[in-house]
């Protein structure tokens, strides 16, 4: 998905303000379909209404997320922090990461 022209990844970062809460993932595939994640199902939405909605949400959560090098960043200190051994560039082997202290 990375280096496509029509794939466009975003983080938001733990401490951006937000507008609205992002309360499902969700793809905006087109102008002609939407796949939400709910609780308790997929949602494949074409009808004009719901498709102009999550374009709207997708505007304005990505307002408050940050892309490319910025989001590249987001994610090591994510990773960094869950594991503080994990090297900076993340090419750990799988013993080293699973040892024992």
């Amino acid at each position: 998905m990375i280096g496509m022209d029509t794939v466009e990844l975003a983080v938001i970062p733990f401490t951006a303000p937000v507008k609205i809460v992002p309360a499902n993932g969700f793809w905006v595939l087109d102008d002609r379909l939407v796949v939400a994640e709910d609780w308790h199902a997929e949602l494949w939405l074409d009808d004009t209404d719901n498709i102009t909605l999550y374009k709207k949400v997708w505007k304005t959560l990505s307002e408050s997320a940050v892309y490319g090098a910025d989001a590249h960043s987001v994610i090591a200190s994510a990773r960094r922090s869950l594991n503080p051994r994990w090297c900076r560039c993340g090419r750990v082997s799988w013993a080293e990461h699973h040892e024992q202290p």
